[in-house]
């Protein structure tokens, strides 16, 4: 079944929703189109499904991430889209955050930090920052969202020339640099390595500090902060790589993976990735995960074609397939414009989690491969495609063991899915990193 159906026929099975198995009684009304509001005062969405969205969002004007092709397939997202602050929240509500000329700045008199919606574990980062002369700023690494002490609550490389005890390029409380970095009033590069127990830092790609924490002592999981406390601070191009993956598709057959019984799809392995054709039928893994990073690459077939990657879903039998999180893979959109998608008119598209929050802007297209990220990290998710940031969502329902129904914390299968009879999807390069 095609996303844009004009086949009166259909007209019964699309009523049902994504998937034959969808037996949830609740609403399946569009969310209300994203309203434009200027970053100062960002509303929240008005999401009319159930569990739709209650985190804020902000007016759609898509600028492509600073990264190439090569970049991205290897696993590289942006976490600034370089027009508004959408995936990160402050602190502090006295904060002045603002995007200003495609960078992130502040210049706040109240110490505070600019947090990601998502914690992250293991990963690369690279970062552009300005410090004004003067001023006083930092890089916070698997931080709290209140750290009071960063010998214990965050890993705070900082980005003060003055500090007497921690200049720039030293880690708070932990590891003074060896010399002396001078940064003010310049554009500067941090690129980190926060890898298990150790951290290496390069700034404007000169190894400056490399850190190991003692087992007992080291942060596990954290979110990203950028600091302001005092002068001006700004950062731009804020790309970010997972670390410590593990494969879920060998390349070559489908260990790791069983088809859920009674499905009509068939899912083979065909020049090193996995081709799902026709359908209803699915996928699934024959582990389970619960806070992960999810990563992978893929390719419809075809025109308006629609599938998906359900996640923490209960196993799946032939009564009901499929009962978890649908992160959604369908590549349409309304009257050329990228920020309606527009499968089956319900306006989720490629990145959405289905029925709970639409994907902001329609990044791929059909017959080309793009890369997709998702975290699910407790009731929070975020999602990229091709880099770009297109969901952050926090599922607020009740507990269900059911995610159609409620919210599920707990372990779950994946599984790739072959919606209707015309679906013709491709998937490579599966990998997932599991979070503490």
């Amino acid at each position: 079944m095609r996303c844009v159906a004009s086949v009166v026929g259909m007209l019964v099975i699309m009523s049902a929703g994504c998937d034959r198995s969808d037996s949830n009684p609740e609403s399946t009304n569009q969310p209300t189109v994203d309203s434009p509001v200027s970053v100062a005062s960002v509303e929240p969405i008005d999401g009319t499904a159930a569990g739709a969205s209650s985190e804020p969002t902000q007016a759609v004007e898509f600028i492509a991430p600073t990264l190439t092709r090569e970049q991205i397939e290897d696993g590289w997202v942006s976490l600034f889209d370089g027009k508004t602050l959408f995936g990160w929240q402050a602190n502090q509500g006295e904060h002045d955050w603002e995007v200003v000329e495609g960078v992130i700045r502040s210049e706040s008199k109240h110490p505070g930090l600019l947090l990601t919606t998502i914690r992250l574990a293991d990963f690369e980062l690279r970062c552009d920052f300005r410090l004004e002369s003067g001023g006083n700023s930092g890089l916070f690494l698997r931080t709290v969202a209140e750290p009071t002490d960063p010998a214990v609550d965050c890993y705070e490389l900082n980005i003060c020339d003055a500090h007497a005890a921690y200049p720039t390029g030293s880690l708070v409380a932990r590891q003074r640099v060896a010399e002396s970095h001078p940064c003010e009033g310049e554009w500067h590069t941090y690129h980190v390595h926060v890898d298990r127990g150790n951290i290496r830092v390069q700034l404007d790609d000169r190894p400056i500090l490399d850190f190991t924490e003692p087992s007992e002592r080291s942060r596990k999981i954290g979110f990203l902060g950028l600091q302001a406390n005092g002068g001006r601070i700004e950062f731009r191009n804020v790309h970010l790589r997972p670390l410590n993956a593990r494969s879920l598709f060998n390349g070559t057959d489908l260990t790791g993976w069983t088809v859920v019984p009674d499905s009509r799809g068939v899912f083979h392995v065909d020049a090193e990735t996995i081709h799902a054709t026709g359908g209803p039928g699915y996928l699934q893994t024959q582990d389970v995960f619960d806070n992960f990073t999810l990563q992978f690459d893929v390719r419809t077939e075809g025109e308006g074609l629609n599938s998906g990657v359900f996640f923490r879903a209960e196993p799946g039998i032939a009564e009901t397939p499929a009962n978890g999180y649908e992160l959604q893979i369908c590549n349409q959109f309304a009257d050329g414009d990228r920020s309606r998608p527009n499968e089956y008119g319900t306006g989720f598209g490629t990145g959405a989690i289905f029925r709970r929050q639409p994907a902001r802007w329609v990044v791929s297209d059909d017959r080309k491969w793009c890369s997709m990220t998702l975290v699910a990290d407790g009731p929070r998710f975020a999602t990229w495609v091709d880099g770009y940031p297109v969901v952050v969502w926090t599922d607020d329902r009740r507990p269900n063991e059911n995610p159609r129904r409620g919210l599920r914390l707990a372990a779950g299968h994946l599984s790739l899915q072959g919606h209707d009879p015309t679906t013709n999807i491709r998937f490579r390069n599966l990998r997932v990193q599991s979070l503490p």
